[in-house]
Order: structure tokens, then sequence, then C-alpha cells
């Protein structure tokens, strides 16, 4: 699901309950609303608060842990692409093919999650990359050195492109989302929660409304970024495709 759309119902919930717990305040009896019900009602609202807080902090850490690793793990794609190239450069001319394949590859990469004129990008699985990477694989594997200088740059090679393959289906494994989905539905749930513990005890004017709506966005505001982090090759929070049009200038060298 869309992670503006989950936002969105989260704000829904979480408004809706402080609203609800405005409504409700209206009908219950007195003795329901007795401070010592009210102290009851905001210790359990407390304790709410504090696992609530805990589990968007740990949804935080997940997500920034997730967009960090896939960050890094792009850099080093893009590094051992330039080291691809250049040894297949030394090797000799015979490799122009599979440098071409690099480089299409690249391009094919950067036009699908970093694409011009602002867009999202995509959250499609990259076949065709994919199999570019292998066929340019297999070209180096059937090149026939001729000496022990060549063959150690078929074998460096191979060994890059090894990593480059490993890495490349790695993202695609890493590709769904790392946050459960229960964490965000107690998530929402506690907060919902909370939320009409406040309308419950607080009365009913403009400025408690408008405080209850801030505070829903804030939060639903929160979830999105989560969600956005975790999703870092589309989306508004994603990562730079600065290294990848690095590596295409170095490439078309």
């Amino acid at each position: 699901m869309n992670a503006l759309v989950i936002a969105v119902i989260a704000f829904a919930c979480m408004f809706g309950g402080g609203i609800a717990g405005l409504l409700l305040k209206r009908r219950l009896p007195d003795h329901h609303l007795s401070p010592e019900t009210r102290d009851v009602v905001r210790l359990a609202a407390g304790l709410i608060g504090t696992l609530a807080a805990l589990v968007l902090g740990l949804l935080i850490a997940s997500a920034n842990s997730s967009f960090n690793a896939r960050d890094q793990e792009i850099k080093q794609a893009g590094a051992d692409l330039i080291l691809l190239d250049r040894a297949l450069r030394y090797y000799g001319p015979e490799t122009t093919e599979i440098r071409t394949l690099l480089r299409q590859g690249v391009a094919r990469a950067i036009e699908l999650h970093w694409p011009k004129e602002g867009g999202r990008g995509s959250s499609r699985e990259d076949s065709e990359g994919g199999l570019l990477l292998e066929r340019a694989i297999e070209l180096v594997r059937n090149l026939k050195p001729g000496d022990d200088a060549h063959r150690s740059l078929q074998n460096r090679a191979l060994q890059v492109g090894g990593d480059l393959a490993r890495m490349h289906w790695l993202l695609i494994e890493q590709s769904g989302s790392s946050i459960p989905t229960a964490f965000l539905v107690f998530l929402v749930f506690w907060v919902t929660m909370i939320f009409a513990s406040f309308g419950l005890f607080a009365p009913c004017n403009t400025t408690v409304i408008a405080a209850l709506f801030v505070c829903s966005v804030s939060i639903a505001g929160s979830i999105f970024l989560i969600l956005e982090m975790d999703a870092p090759l589309h989306g508004l929070v994603k990562i730079s495709g600065a290294p990848m049009h690095n590596v295409l200038s170095h490439l078309n060298q």
C-alpha cells in the first residue's frame, strides 16, 4: 500500500479518536468523569504512550538502518562498476562489447530509479539490467587471455562481476518493506486510544480540536517518512542518484 495512503489512514484514526473522545464525554455520566477516573485514564494513557514511543523509535531506527544500508550498497556497486570497467579497458579492445553492456545497464538503472524531470522512480524489478550484467559476465568468462597479465585481469573482472551480480539480487530481495505490518497497526491503535483519552477530558473548543489536528498530522507525517525511507529507490525520500551518474560519466571515458 502507498505510504501516503497509510499516513492518511493513520491520521484519520488518530484525529477521529480525539473527536470521538470529545463526543463521548457528553454522553458519559458524571461519575465516569470524576478526578479518580481521570487519574486512572491518564496513567493508562501514559503507559500506552510509552509503548507507542518505543515502537515508533524502533520503526525509525529500522527505516534509517535500511536506508543507510541500501545507500552504501549502491555506492559499493558504483565503485565495483568502475573497477570492472577499468580492468576491461586495460585488457584490450576485445572487451568493447562488454563495456558497452555495462554502460547500457547503468543508464537503464538511472532511467528506472532516478529519472529526469523530477520523477519518483520505479519500484519494479530491473530484470533487463540483470540480464545485461549476466551477459557481460558471460562474455568476460569467454575471453581467451594470451598471457598471465590478461589472465589476471580476467580473473579480477570475474570476481568484481560476481560481486555486482550478488549486489543486484540482494537489492531485489530487499525491495520489500522491512517494517512489520503488525507494528504499524498496533502503533496506530495505541496512539488512537491516547487521542481518545485526550478528548475525553478536554473541553470541546477550537483550540483543543486544532491541537488534536496538529498532533495527528505530525504523527501521521512521521509514519509517512518512515515508510518512505523504507523504500529508498522510489518516492519522496530516496537515495541520491549522484553516485550512479558519476559512474556513467566514468564508463563513457
